[in-house]
Parts: C-alpha cells; structure tokens; sequence
C-alpha cells in the first residue's frame, strides 16, 4: 500500500534545501526506517534568482522553472507542496493557481507563530532579515503589519551586511562566519530597537541551524516551515487525526 507524500521545491539555494530537509528529518523522530517520513525533493538548482529578477537587474524569470515543478509533483501525486525559499513567494498566488494541491505558505506560517510567541503587547517592533528581493516584495511586512506590528527594515548598510551573508558566505563558499552573522543579529535587536527578528531567508536559516541561539527572540521561517511539515505529513498518515484536522 503505498503511503502518502508531500514534494519540496528545492535547490534555492541547494545548502538551504538540505537544511530544511535535516530539520524535517530531525523533527520527525523516527527510530527506524519507516518512520520517516515519505517526501520528493526537487533541488531545481537552475532557477534563476529570485531577488535579481524582482528587483529588475536580471530578465531571467524564476517563475517557469518553479512552475514547472509545480506541474510535476502535481502529476506525480503529492498530497501537498513546499517551498523552502522565501522570495519565492513573490510568485505565490501564481504557483498555487497552477494545482489543487496545496502549497504550504512560508512567510504566513512563520507570521502565525510569530503572534503566538511574541504578542504584539509585548514585541511590537519585527525586524526583518532577508534579500533584497523579499523586502521589495512585501512578502513578510504586509503579514507582519496586519498583525498590529511595526516592520522594521534593516537599512542600507546594514542589509549589505545581510546580502553577503546570504550571497557570500553559503551561496558562493558554504563557510560560514560566526561572528558576522551574530553582529547583524545583534544590530537589529539593538540599533534598529527589535524585541524579535525573523529569519526571513533560508540562507540564513543555514546559520541558525549552525549557531542557534535559543535565548534570543528569533522567528526563523524555514524552521517553522520543517515543523509545520512533519505536523502536516503525519496528520496524512493518521486518517482519523486527519477528519480533525484543518489540512
């Protein structure tokens, strides 16, 4: 009998994509083979990227690749989709028109924990990391906002220092630098005044999942994605679990 699946849209970057599936299988507690879960990983690492098209320096749109693998783990018979990249979003609504099957929606899955773990009474000030591209877009401030928060960006210089962590430190060379990572952290909780940040970019999710730092007030999106995931993919497995559920 064969059990249901879910496929995640990948390669965006590749590093991130097994981050998130790391997570995903560490979330899942599985003591044996079988017990993991059943999923399709499309690493797409041809997509062009996302942040030069949005922000017009590329005309290589992202959208036909990501939509065509969209098709496919429609055609394949995925119970559900993910999209482990951020800025991708911008494409969305576009993507989810494309297939009844439903896709998980990052930015909104992190915003819902968000309020659950720091109330707007008490953590009225978000600050954002993420590309150029996800800030552009809108992807996180609309949420964020009409939750009664104040969105608060990083700045020029401050999300250079963002970009290259990104770009830099896991797309082009995989090292990552500690001390870099945890100056911006710090600068956005403290000379931008943010009672949280979220981690609005599954690069740098890759430095969470590295150095986590569990005292700090961190919304990290790919990390909520991989438990929402396993949340998810489990209630599918569980029929009666699944007559209760919202899915």
């Amino acid at each position: 009998m064969m059990r249901n699946f879910f496929a995640i849209l990948g390669g965006m970057g590749t590093l991130a994509t097994e981050s998130y599936v790391r997570l995903v299988d560490k979330a899942t507690h599985a003591h044996q083979d079988q017990e993991f879960l059943d999923y399709v990983v499309f690493n797409n690492a041809s997509v062009p990227d996302r942040t030069q098209f949005i922000l017009g320096q590329s005309t290589e749109d992202p959208f036909p690749f990501i939509a065509d693998d969209v098709k496919k783990a429609t055609a394949i018979g995925a119970s559900f989709i993910t999209l482990p990249c951020n800025t991708a979003h911008h494409f969305f609504d576009r993507l989810q028109a494309l297939t009844p099957v439903p896709i998980m929606h990052m930015p909104k899955e992190a915003v819902a924990e968000l309020i659950k773990r720091y109330p707007v009474e008490s953590h009225p000030r978000v600050g954002f990391m993420g590309t150029e591209g996800s800030l552009n877009s809108g992807i996180y401030r609309e949420g964020v906002e009409a939750a009664g928060y104040t969105f608060e960006e990083p700045g020029e210089t401050l999300q250079k220092e963002i970009s290259y962590l990104i770009y830099h430190d896991v797309k082009d060379t995989g090292v990552l630098e500690r001390e870099r990572y945890e100056a911006v952290l710090n600068a956005m909780l403290t000379q931008h005044h943010c009672d949280v940040v979220i981690l609005g970019c599954t690069e740098l999710s890759v430095f969470n999942e590295a150095f986590p730092m569990p005292d700090l007030p961190i919304i990290d999106a790919q990390e909520i994605l991989a438990l929402n995931t396993v949340s998810r993919a489990k209630v599918l497995r569980n029929p009666e679990a699944q007559e209760r559920s919202n899915f």
